[in-house]
């Protein structure tokens, strides 16, 4: 893809999350666009600087590391690191070291190892509980239910700094039904916010869902295939 063809595509979700706000009644700048770069080289992260954008979500830990190095080593203006992906418990070193945000804290020891990780020199990690509002057994994140628990338990942990939540819900529900996991985590913040906590991040919304998001508070979507285009296959481990 061209440098300009990728400046198009951002424009094009830049002009569908202003659209979605408006129409729901939101300012345009209280939605953030997280470009999703995994599997797409540091060569492609550098066309979407050169456009504006500055937040690059990353899936993969070792991939992720390695391409923010390679962003330094090509002299980019700092960037925001958003780690997004499921993160196993011997893997939280380097993302503690060298993200800044993490958006798939499911469980407490995931959150007590990254701030045990967490350099002291370093801004405080910000961390997102992912919610599995579908209520899957295969799925990814912490049980509606356990959510209240785990978020007063985060937000007492030292270098993290609990911001809110996040959702990956079920891709094939119908087009009429894709609003309600959406509407359910925004009243699960309020909720935890009426018992006392202090957060203000909804990452939900992706290139497919983006608007409905958008509609019912999303205030981080993140979007790959729409601003990269399809994905390349990824390579088979060794």
């Amino acid at each position: 893809m061209t440098s300009k063809e990728l400046q198009q595509r951002l424009f094009a979700v830049g002009q569908r999350i202003e659209s979605a706000a408006t129409q729901a009644g939101r300012p345009p700048h209280a939605v953030r666009l997280l470009a999703v770069s995994k599997t797409f080289g540091v060569e492609a992260v550098a066309q979407a600087v050169a456009a504006g954008q500055r937040a690059f979500g990353e899936n993969y830990v070792q991939e992720g590391v390695e391409k923010i190095a390679q962003a330094c080593a090509l002299g980019l203006p700092p960037l925001e690191w958003h780690f997004i992906g499921p993160l196993q418990s011997n893997k939280t070193r380097p993302v503690a070291e060298h993200f800044d945000w993490v958006h798939s804290v499911d469980r407490l020891k995931i959150a007590q190892r990254l701030s045990e990780q967490r350099p002291e020199g370093l801004a405080p990690l910000r961390l997102l509980i992912q919610v599995n509002v579908d209520g899957e057994a295969t799925k990814s994140g912490c049980a509606v239910d356990e959510v209240r628990a785990l978020a007063q338990a985060v937000a007492t942990l030292p270098r993290v700094q609990l911001r809110g939540l996040m959702c990956i819900p079920d891709p094939s529900r119908p087009a009429e039904q894709r609003r309600a996991p959406f509407k359910a985590l925004a009243a699960l913040l309020a909720e935890l916010n009426a018992a006392g906590l202090a957060l203000d991040t909804l990452s939900m919304g992706m290139s497919d869902d983006l608007d409905d998001a958008v509609a019912e508070g999303a205030t981080i979507v993140r979007v790959g295939s729409a601003i990269f285009g399809a994905r390349p296959p990824k390579a088979p481990a060794a």
